[in-house]
């Protein structure tokens, strides 16, 4: 048995001073299969504990649920962690942002309007109180007292730059003891006076998150905490990047220098991220500042470790600095080799209509709805649904126009697209062709907004849809189960010539296909998208996620865990145009570093 606890200056292990050198990893970012090696890999960084968030909403897709199955297996990841002789930090939220689909919160929790969140809101804690009871269950007999790696709690999650209820953290608190959580637990705040005083409770041991101006940082931390060990637990190394925009990427040498300044100054540290990893599927966020940008796939954010685990230039220089404070030994990660490269020619396999009408049926709304259902009203918490409605003969074009789309809106009229509505481009309105017959929308969520007021809002058409100022009703919706229908393209002929299907010049979407490829071994692998439009993909049934050519990032990673020796499957959902080969590159390709 051993303790962990808080002193007048010192974080103490049984007594004895020690400091924190952490590194944060996202165990759903990971793949289960290479979660050892990344967290080796810390270690032969020089640091001694990891830290991770808990994502809610990924554990809970329903009311009811929480699935602990692969990548979701925290109980394994946190073994794993104790095996190799780190300490861990657990941040369950239950708000974590990271930028996570809706901050990690549920959907199907924000979308009910009784709802306050992030508050002393009756019918938001009865839900937190069932997760954190959950998590706690998972968590609690691997803290460091019954033997297990758990040495911190977090509570809540940069509180200070959203609320101050005082109620509901010590609500947060007095559950979290009630579970059997006995470690010291934290809060954490960027070093502004008024978020320190407003995120956190004088028993609570406040911590930093920043990237630069360490040693002033620290100062105003220690102003707001005169005891207890100064600890930055998100020494923010690197930055996340946005769909459009460029990647981003932080001075080596400035890191290191900031690094070195927080380690002379005595403090403890979590590097965020150590490895960023990958938003598989569709788990990336959002920010909407004015402007709605959707954040990549790719979480690769500059980490010491790149999106496939490899040790960058920024490692060894943190190794170095590093080296100064504490022992390291001789055990050092080995060269990465290049990802095999090759090429394969895609079949289209089924139109994303056919199939989505082939696995689920239409369902019909009132008659007299101004608007078809959010995807929030069909319990249809990400991705695609079609959305239909018949329009009257006109000899003249008309204008169609929408309250609000969230967040794209492929419009067809008469069976051919007319056009595109885009969130960013806050686009609501477009003129459709005279003519009558069937309105079809396919409906897009690019992601749920995880930071500021737009936290939790519904997706999909929002507001009145109208017609030259007429509304327009007689509503049918169809739920796009993307991960469905990926796996029935598999479950159909062999991949590659697909019989009664002709090879085609381009990929016209919305299309699913798909392509086979031989390997000699499980591998890494980076699989090129610039030659296509916008849409996912998946490998042997693992979703790589979303790829789009307006970049920055031009490539998706494949996990070496996700891949086999022999023949493999690649099935990819296209929604605009896309050209039918798909190439896979013995590099990343995260895009241009300035806009």
């Amino acid at each position: 048995m051993s303790t962990f606890s808080i002193g007048e200056r010192d974080f103490l292990a049984d007594g004895r001073p020690v400091r924190l050198l952490s590194g944060s990893l996202h165990y759903p970012r990971i793949h289960p299969g290479a979660w050892r090696d990344r967290i080796v890999k810390a270690r032969q960084l020089g640091l001694n504990t990891i830290e991770t968030y808990v994502f809610w909403n990924e554990h809970a897709p329903r009311p009811g649920t929480f699935d602990t199955q692969g990548r979701l297996d925290l109980v394994r990841f946190l073994q794993i962690v104790a095996e190799e002789g780190m300490w861990a930090i657990v941040r369950p939220g239950p708000y974590v942002c990271a930028e996570w689909d809706n901050g990690g919160l549920p959907a199907w929790l924000t979308s009910d309007p009784r709802v306050g969140l992030r508050r002393a809101e009756p019918h938001y804690l009865t839900a937190v109180d069932d997760y954190l009871r959950t998590v706690y269950e998972l968590v609690a007999p691997l803290q460091v007292d019954r033997g297990g790696p758990v040495a911190l709690v977090q509570v809540e999650n940069e509180y200070g730059a959203y609320g101050g209820d005082q109620e509901y953290l010590r609500h947060l608190v007095d559950l979290t003891r009630e579970c059997g959580i006995t470690v010291p637990l934290t809060t954490v705040d960027q070093p502004e006076p008024a978020m320190l005083t407003r995120g956190s409770l004088p028993e609570l041991l406040r911590t930093g998150s920043f990237g630069t101006r360490a040693t002033e940082r620290l100062a105003t931390l220690r102003a707001h905490q005169p005891t207890g060990p100064l600890m930055c637990s998100e020494f923010w190394c690197g930055w996340f990047d946005h769909w459009g925009a460029q990647h981003h990427v932080t001075d080596v040498e400035t890191s290191a220098r900031e690094l070195d300044d927080l380690l002379a100054a005595g403090a403890s540290v979590n590097i965020y991220m150590l490895h960023g990893g990958t938003s598989f599927g569709l788990t990336s966020g959002a920010n909407d500042k004015g402007v709605y940008q959707p954040t990549v796939t790719s979480y690769d954010y500059d980490a010491p470790l790149d999106e496939a685990g490899r040790p960058t230039a920024k490692y060894w220089r943190f190794r170095e600095v590093i080296s100064r404070y504490t022992e390291l030994g001789d055990d050092i990660p080995a060269p990465a080799a290049p990802a095999p490269t090759f090429e394969v020619l895609l079949s289209p396999a089924v139109g994303l209509r056919d199939a989505a009408e082939a696995a689920g049926t239409w369902s019909v709304h009132d008659g007299d709805r101004t608007a078809p259902p959010t995807l929030d009203e069909l319990e249809h918490w990400r991705g695609m649904v079609l959305q239909r409605a018949l329009l009257p003969e006109s000899d003249v074009p008309r204008v169609l126009t929408v309250g609000e789309v969230r967040d794209r809106v492929a419009v067809w009229f008469g069976g051919s697209q007319v056009g595109v509505l885009a969130r960013d481009h806050h686009d609501r309105a477009l003129v459709l062709p005279a003519g009558g017959g069937e309105l079809l929308l396919l409906v897009e969520d690019q992601g749920r907004v995880n930071y500021g007021p737009r936290l939790g809002e519904p997706k999909g058409v929002i507001g009145p849809v109208s017609l030259d100022g007429e509304p327009v009703t007689g509503w049918s919706s169809l739920v796009v189960d993307h991960d469905l229908l990926a796996a029935r393209v598999l479950e159909g002929p062999g991949a590659g010539a697909v019989p009664g299907v002709p090879s085609a010049a381009m990929l016209a979407g919305p299309v699913l296909a798909r392509a086979r490829f031989d390997l000699d071994e499980p591998s890494d692998l980076f699989l090129d998208t610039r030659d296509w439009g916008r849409g996912m993909a998946w490998v042997n049934g693992w979703p790589l996620g979303r790829y789009w050519s307006r970049g920055p990032q031009h490539t998706l990673y494949v996990p070496g865990p996700a891949t086999r020796a022999g023949s493999n499957d690649l099935v990819v959902l296209e929604t605009t145009a896309a050209r039918p080969v798909a190439r896979f590159v013995a590099h990343p390709d995260l895009g241009h570093t300035e806009v």
